[in-house]
């Protein structure tokens, strides 16, 4: 008889609550409460989501939360039955900070969001609502900003980067980069790599893969120097995506200590500023070009076959889904399937 794993748990994320929902937007935004409800609905075979992962932004989680509302934020997600794992620091321009390869003032801002960030996932660790999870940043700077020198930026990046990971040590946290096309120095998996070397905290900061956005990372957008797709790729080939695909996980993977199950199209999609960045397809969407479960394992499993046990649990994202979309009970369904599916494949217990 086998035991279904129950390693990595499964979590839900509330920012595509807030992302892509701007003012100008057809969709207004969905409260903290709403999101948290959708995710303790969804069920399948009795499996349900264990978590949620967050943004701290308004009007979901203050940047500038006291402790009183920390403790509220607690007995909130408590009582969707959910713990909180990953947080995003609002590390962008619009939200408060600034850019990491700007000057003085934007990377003050930038790393002034980054330590209040930290003492918040410090406090939701202390008082028993995170078991686990990392502190997500950007560069928060645009990618033909930076094409202007690159070397130069890119230098001022990981400076700025290594601020951060002195800020998240002393909190006891970790941070992970996301690779995700629309950041200067972080658009391509090669420039990726160079940016986590010259860093060079693996112990503080690493990598978070986005199944949407490592296969725009395959396919070159915003890098065709680095595209590992051939160019007019026919999609009926799966061995030329599986073998892109390895060459980019097994550059990226030891770095990797959070992880996102997606499904993208291959296409790219934005609103505000994450603007021509991967678009989040629903799991069962018949353009998807993913094989979710089986390319997870790309990730989830070294060269050798053996699951890395790297992270404790896997988020689901799917930022800019249209509201009516959200309000479906089968779209959460359907996503935690996916998710369930994953975990099956590559989980433990």
């Amino acid at each position: 008889m086998t035991t279904e794993p129950t390693f990595p748990k499964l979590h839900n994320a509330a920012w595509p609550g807030l992302v892509g929902k701007e003012a100008g937007t057809d969709n207004p935004p969905i409260d903290l409460d709403r999101m948290l409800a959708f995710t303790a609905a969804a069920e399948v075979d009795g499996v349900r989501f264990d978590g949620i992962d967050l943004f701290l932004f308004d009007p979901h989680v203050s940047i500038d939360a006291d402790d009183a509302a920390l403790d509220a934020l607690a007995d909130q997600v408590r009582g969707h039955g959910l713990v909180i794992g990953s947080l995003v620091a609002p590390v962008w321009a619009p939200t408060g900070g600034g850019s990491a390869m700007g000057g003085a003032d934007d990377r003050a801002r930038f790393l002034t969001q980054v330590r209040k960030a930290c003492r918040i996932a410090q406090r939701l660790r202390e008082i028993g609502i995170r078991p686990y999870g990392i502190v997500r940043i950007d560069s928060a700077c645009g990618v033909a900003d930076w094409a202007t020198d690159p070397d130069a930026h890119q230098r001022r990046i990981a400076a700025t980067f290594r601020e951060a990971a002195d800020i998240a040590a002393d909190h006891g946290e970790r941070l992970a980069a996301e690779g995700e096309i629309c950041w200067g120095g972080m658009h391509s998996w090669r420039r990726m790599v160079q940016l986590l070397e010259a860093v060079d905290r693996p112990g503080v900061l690493g990598f978070q893969a986005d199944m949407a956005h490592t296969l725009l990372y395959a396919l070159g957008h915003n890098a065709p120097e680095d595209r590992l797709v051939p160019d007019g790729h026919d999609w009926r080939d799966q061995g030329a995506l599986d073998a892109a695909l390895r060459e980019l996980c097994a550059a990226l993977r030891p770095w990797t200590i959070d992880f996102h199950v997606a499904q993208n199209d291959a296409t790219v999609f934005g609103s505000g500023s994450h603007d021509k960045t991967g678009r989040h397809c629903l799991p069962n969407d018949p353009n998807g070009k993913l094989d979710i479960a089986r390319h997870a394992g790309f990730w989830l499993r070294d060269d050798g076959g053996t699951p890395t046990r790297a992270m404790q649990h896997l988020c689901w994202d799917g930022c800019m889904f249209p509201n009516a979309v959200m309000e479906r009970s089968e779209t959460w369904n359907d996503i935690l399937a996916a998710m369930v599916s994953v975990r099956n494949a590559h989980g433990w217990s």
